[in-house]
């Protein structure tokens, strides 16, 4: 094996998928379970889908499910997703199931890369390209080392019709954005733990929040106020598909 050979292999394959992702439909911040399963539907759905991920490994809080013991729960609208993901699920009690963390964070990952949608991982979103009309038209990225440093480095810019913010708790997009355009997005804060109203609410609040900007996950109830539910990723799972619906019903309307 020659060194060279490799580290160009390496190179050219990840330059020419990152090249081609710089103008995308559909950008998403966060490969979490909301993040992916968004990529899943809309790449699923045909449309050029590219998702960043801040850390090493993809999966946001899904790996280490209750307290490191990795299971999660779903109820039964939650399980229709795994299902169709080819994710076991055992019944725990009536409307409760429990599947395998590392299981469930393996398969979706795999299905979402298959459906065609990319993901980079060790990608921060440093900042949003705001246009006329006050609308979002893409993400400002650089490496998540360059941040951890705190180097001087400057970014570089993706081009995307439509960005979900899948960040999580802090809904960091969403917060970039209401610190650059200012009172015209207000983040409320997630509130302490209810699982039943967060699981409710979660895919209410899964909606355009600015013009170009849409939001999934813990990231929207961050943004709308609504409670944390702990390790129950049935409604992320709805809430990601939720956010590729309106996507892709907002791209038929720019067309």
């Amino acid at each position: 094996m020659d060194e060279v050979i490799v580290s160009k292999a390496i190179t050219e394959s990840y330059l020419k998928d990152l090249l081609d992702s710089m103008e995308v439909e559909v950008a998403i911040a966060g490969a979490g379970p909301s993040g992916m399963t968004a990529g899943y539907y809309l790449a699923k759905d045909g449309v050029k889908t590219a998702i960043f991920e801040k850390k090493l490994s993809i999966g946001g809080g899904i790996w280490g499910g209750g307290m490191m013991f990795n299971r999660i729960v779903v109820q039964t609208e939650g399980k229709e997703i795994l299902d169709e993901l080819g994710i076991a699920a055992k019944e725990y009690q009536r409307g409760y199931y429990i599947a395998d963390a590392v299981e469930t964070t393996s398969i979706l990952c795999s299905q979402t890369i298959k459906a065609g949608a990319k993901v980079f991982n060790l990608l921060s979103v440093e900042d949003v390209m705001i246009r006329e009309g006050d609308k979002i038209t893409g993400l400002v990225l650089n490496w998540s080392a360059v941040s951890m440093s705190n180097l001087h480095v400057d970014p570089l810019a993706i081009r995307a019709k439509l960005v979900v913010d899948a960040t999580g708790h802090d809904a960091e997009v969403c917060n970039i954005v209401a610190k650059k355009a200012g009172a015209k997005l207000k983040i409320r804060g997630e509130k302490s733990m209810w699982a039943d109203v967060g699981e409710k609410e979660i895919v209410e609040n899964t909606k355009q929040v600015y013009p170009g900007l849409l939001v999934a996950g813990m990231a929207a109830n961050a943004v709308f106020g609504s409670p944390r539910m702990g390790p129950i990723f049935g409604g992320m799972l709805l809430s990601g598909k939720r956010a590729a619906e309106l996507a892709v019903d907002l791209l038929k309307k720019t067309k």
